[in-house]
């Protein structure tokens, strides 16, 4: 039988509720809405509980502070994510990491009553002016406060969403376009790999990038590859997780966890392909000499891509590699182009992510079957695969003509 709590002198405590020996201060510890642990203290009992019963309210009873026209726009969206109970723990902190750096301490203070369209365009200005944001931060921004707004106006405390049709209006006004990830032309990716190939500082880097550009796998599946999940025989990989990181905890400390794909769709297999097996081979061998890395992600061993001390690496290292790779190719390229009487083939700024897109697209230039694109890629959506394949055959009409033109003698 579970031992009852008490204070110091001898009262019963509730659950969540202790007394410290150092101060003799009582606290009061509970879990938020968005499950964050937090605490109350008071110097005496009486005033603890009197606290505890206000903290009900206030989270039981919000709706009392939403008809007095008192919430704040912080108040309903953390009400919002309160109601977000299938989200991934990535998803729901990084919702939470963008809120709390770009709307929380200013925007978030405003009455959401009294918030008007041209308050929420005047507030994206000042994100995309005074605070450098680009495109696609200012649309994730946009993906939380959007549904906020909503909430309130589906619980009547507003008639209208304030949020809609700014986003439109803003890049209209400012001539943006969503930042598309454009993939590497045939010649940059050629570049790029022989680059690393014949370098003595980056060629280590040969096998990953192999991977990425053989594969299509976004960044976490393909970090997260196991030994187990490659099939030499069947000539397959098999992805069904992802590598994630991501900060927890009050302190906000990020950590390495394993997680499901993005979507459904992102459980598959990919055909290996030749110059594939080569590179997971040639890590085999390094591995098989050096030693085997003793790593271990929420039950996970047998990661694939490890750094020189034998950790998991993450994205983030993953793409200071590639810009230092770029920029290094790039500065010796101009020199060699002058010397040679070229133009240059310069790498442009991209991300690992941009190698998946490259991928997708040397695919939609030979492949025509989009269903076949879309389960090799992972796309929950048709019409992504849809899009990444127009871009692709676009750049294919003009040689397409040009054949033509040679070919068809009809005129």
């Amino acid at each position: 039988m579970a031992q009852t709590r008490k204070d110091l002198r001898g009262r019963v405590l509730r659950k969540g509720e202790s007394q410290r020996r150092s101060d003799e201060r009582y606290v009061y510890t509970y879990t938020d809405p968005l499950g964050r642990r937090k605490y109350v203290y008071a110097q005496d009992l009486v005033t603890l509980r009197e606290k505890e019963a206000q903290l009900m309210k206030d989270q039981m009873d919000g709706l009392d502070i939403y008809v007095a026209g008192k919430a704040t726009v912080n108040f309903v969206f953390d009400r919002y994510m309160s109601l977000k109970n299938n989200l991934k723990p990535t998803t729901k902190s990084n919702y939470l990491y963008m809120y709390d750096r770009f709307v929380r301490d200013t925007f978030g203070k405003r009455n959401i009553a009294e918030i008007k369209y041209s308050d929420v365009v005047q507030f994206y200005n000042y994100l995309v002016e005074k605070q450098e944001l680009q495109i696609n931060t200012l649309e994730t921004v946009h993906t939380l406060l959007h549904p906020t707004f909503q909430l309130a106006v589906r619980d009547d405390i507003i008639r209208k969403n304030p949020s809609d049709g700014v986003m439109a209006e803003l890049k209209k006004n400012l001539g943006m376009k969503i930042g598309v990830r454009h993939a590497l032309t045939i010649p940059q990716q050629r570049a790029f790999m022989e680059y690393i190939a014949t370098h003595p500082i980056y060629y280590h880097w040969w096998p990953i990038f192999t991977v990425f550009l053989g594969t299509g796998c976004r960044i976490g599946e393909v970090l997260g590859l196991r030994w187990e999940d490659i099939n030499y025989e069947k000539r397959i990989i098999c992805v069904n997780h992802n590598l994630t990181y991501y900060p927890v905890g009050e302190d906000r400390a990020s950590e390495n966890h394993i997680s499901t794909p993005k979507t459904e769709a992102g459980m598959r297999t990919i055909p290996m392909l030749d110059a594939v097996k080569d590179a997971f081979e040639m890590i085999w061998e390094e591995q098989k000499e050096k030693g085997w890395t003793d790593a271990e992600i929420d039950g996970m061993t047998g990661f694939i891509f490890c750094n020189r001390y034998g950790n998991i690496m993450n994205a983030q290292s993953v793409n200071r590699a590639i810009k230092r790779i770029a920029s290094s190719y790039n500065a010796t390229e101009e020199v060699e182009a002058r010397k040679e009487h070229r133009e240059p083939v310069l790498l442009p700024n991209f991300s690992a992510h941009n190698l998946r897109h490259t991928f997708c697209t040397r695919l939609c230039e030979r492949e025509t079957n989009l269903k076949v694109i879309q389960s090799i890629m992972g796309h929950k959506d048709i019409q992504t695969t849809m899009d990444i394949y127009a871009e692709a055959t676009e750049e294919k009409k003009q040689e397409t003509f040009e054949h033509l033109a040679a070919t068809m003698d009809v005129f």
